[in-house]
């Protein structure tokens, strides 16, 4: 199965009401640039009305996830431990490239977010030595790592691809979530997504705004054993606690 989640055309003209009504009510105010912008979380829900892609917050749902990455999962008491200590290895592990490294989801993931000097390219999914070189600490980190599921969000900037920046951030997106995958980190635990220029961080009008928003994020969220355990009962395996 390919990284990418392919957003299903709405066959329903009630669902894509639906999906409009909560990605309207998902704005937020971006503290940093004072522009509104759709949450990615609303961007999530509304994926899941349409496609069931992004149900519980990551890309294919929780449950089909955990079934198609073969992890056991962290024992339910030690898995915020487990977390923060992650964080603290990802902070140094990256540190000099830039990367950010901050809790997501109010504190049940982990996300990291590239920084201008080392995104893409404008126009390009290709990644530059720099991009390639923190990726190389953040695998070793996942593969340290391994009860884990990985989104990877790709974005580009209103200008790009001739004004239809969707398919060049997911391309962006794609070729991070490969990349991962050619240095060891299983390909079962990733999935990617492109959001083109939904989210931008930064202004669209200058050169220096437009280089913040060519950039990618990945999602790390943990996953305990009694996760895994309701995942594989929900499937019909083995029951919860067995």
């Amino acid at each position: 199965m390919p990284h990418s989640a392919r957003v299903a055309t709405p066959r329903l003209a009630i669902s894509a009401l639906a999906s409009s009504a909560l990605l309207l009510s998902g704005c937020v105010t971006d503290p940093n640039t004072g522009h509104r912008k759709v949450s990615r979380t609303a961007i999530g829900i509304g994926v899941g009305v349409l496609g069931g892609l992004a149900i519980g917050g990551l890309i294919g749902g929780l449950g089909a996830r955990i079934l198609g990455a073969s992890i056991g999962g962290i024992a339910g008491g030690s898995i915020g431990y487990e977390k923060d200590k992650q964080i603290r290895e990802l902070r140094e592990q990256t540190s000099g490239t830039g990367v950010a490294v901050t809790p997501a989801d109010n504190n049940q993931a982990i996300l990291l977010s590239t920084p201008a000097p080392i995104n893409f390219d404008p126009g390009s999914a290709v990644l530059r030595p720099e991009l390639r070189a923190a990726l190389d600490s953040v695998a070793q980190n996942l593969i340290q790592h391994p009860n884990s599921l990985i989104d990877v969000y790709g974005y580009a900037d209103s200008s790009e691809n001739g004004g239809d920046p969707q398919a060049l951030s997911a391309a962006r997106a794609q070729t991070v979530a490969d990349y991962l995958t050619t240095v060891g980190v299983l390909a079962g635990r990733i999935r990617s997504q492109g959001f083109g220029a939904t989210l931008p961080i930064a202004s669209n009008g200058t050169a220096e705004g437009q280089a913040q928003n060519r950039r990618v994020e990945i999602k790390i969220v943990p996953i305990s054993a009694e996760q895994v355990q309701a995942a594989r009962a929900a499937a019909g395996g083995a029951p919860p606690g067995q």
